[in-house]
């Protein structure tokens, strides 16, 4: 039994939600009553999501503004300029292909609250009195966009803070992201819990819809990494883009799809801007930084299943909404890298935008928890690779 529990312990967590998804299906399949008593997994899992998500949001974004680090000898701005310029490009897409292909989610709704905004007006003037909402009540009460606005408040006001107070609220930072790691180290058994009872259901149509899930996401990044990007990179160098492009999907995409961290993936993207003869003082910030703030990847997910979300609400979304959506995606896609579990847990921060409450919103967190599969995967790979090809596009700029 002991090396039983060393074996799984040992199995990279992709494979053990494989294995979990694999294992609901068959056991809907021979026992459906059988797996609709395994919702309980499920539900216990959405609500420790529900529990760790908010004080995350708000300890991460305040650390990462306290103890962000600006040198002013290396060329930076254009660069981030690229990284801002990206991800809300990415948002912008996610917006389209969402209303091109809108995709329904199964939900369970009962009880579940959405008070949808009667357009653009209404979207700002709740949004106002969210940001200046208690900090405590935001917390306690799953307000995002308030929980946003006071970590941006405290990181700005921490600057100003002694050395000792950053690496304290760091530390929390880290404190905190330690037992959310302990939260999806538990996925494999909610992610069971989840599709044994769905399937038990609804049959395998929740399936298919996780299909159009995945192809409405998958076909955003590859938008990105393929026309846009490579748009963004000619009008900065007005060179063909297509070599840098394909290199850099070749030598750090891949690695990073597979690695599915931006961060264990920045000894490959340094040594590929070595290759690609950049300045050292200047991609050895870039990279790291690039892997805290350029996040296409994340603000098409938190976008596409955001629109999901309200769309099997039938919540109505105009145009003015779904850029600002689109903003609001782009600005908390930049602390998902510190996220356990990637961008999914700040989807209820641009839910809370169209009203739809914290319940459903985690819902929507555990399918995304399900398809992470592929599409955490090729997020961190668009992002990871997208860090070189704005490096090399700035550094290429500079030195003409």
């Amino acid at each position: 039994m002991t090396a039983f529990f060393k074996k799984l312990q040992s199995t990279s967590l992709i494979s053990q939600i494989i294995a979990a998804i694999i294992s609901g299906c068959i056991l809907a399949i021979l026992s459906p009553d059988t797996a609709k008593s395994f919702s309980m997994l499920g539900d216990l899992f959405v609500s420790a999501l529900k529990a760790v998500a908010p004080i995350l949001v708000l300890v991460l974004v305040a650390s990462s503004i306290a103890n962000q680090k600006v040198d002013s000898d290396a060329n930076l701005k254009p660069i981030i300029g690229l990284y801002l310029i990206g991800t809300l490009s990415a948002a912008f897409v996610a917006v389209v292909m969402s209303f091109l292909f809108p995709t329904q989610l199964t939900l369970d709704l009962a009880g579940a609250t959405a008070n949808p905004p009667q357009g653009l007006a209404e979207v700002l003037s709740t949004l106002a009195y969210k940001v200046v909402d208690n900090p405590i009540n935001a917390v306690a009460t799953g307000n995002f966009i308030g929980i946003l606005a006071w970590g941006l408040g405290l990181g700005f006001a921490l600057k100003r803070a002694s050395d000792s107070s950053k690496m304290m609220v760091h530390d929390l930072a880290d404190a905190v992201s330690s037992i959310v790691k302990t939260v999806i180290k538990f996925a494999p058994l909610g992610i069971f819990g989840l599709v044994a009872n769905t399937i038990a259901i609804t049959g395998f149509s929740a399936l298919a819809e996780f299909s159009h899930l995945v192809f409405v996401l998958v076909s955003s990044m590859i938008i990105i990494a393929l026309i846009i990007n490579p748009l963004i990179v000619y009008i900065v160098t007005r060179k063909n883009p297509y070599p840098l492009v394909f290199t850099c999907l070749k030598d750090s995409g891949i690695t990073a799809f597979f690695t599915r961290s931006s961060a264990a993936n920045i000894p490959v993207n340094m040594a590929l801007c070595k290759r690609l003869d950049l300045h050292e003082d200047t991609y050895s910030l870039s990279i790291p930084l690039g892997a805290t703030i350029n996040m296409a990847g994340a603000a098409i997910t938190i976008t596409v299943l955001t629109l999901a979300a309200a769309n099997t609400l039938n919540i109505e979304v105009d145009i003015a909404t779904a850029i600002l959506l689109s903003v609001i995606a782009s600005v908390s896609a930049c602390g998902a890298s510190g996220v356990a579990g990637g961008s999914l847990l700040l989807i209820p921060l641009a839910c809370s935008l169209f009203g739809i409450d914290t319940d459903i919103a985690m819902q929507v967190v555990a399918i995304g928890f399900i398809i992470g599969v592929i599409q955490d995967s090729a997020e961190t790979a668009l992002n990871s690779s997208t860090d070189v090809v704005f490096s090399a596009a700035a550094s290429h700029h500079a030195t003409k």
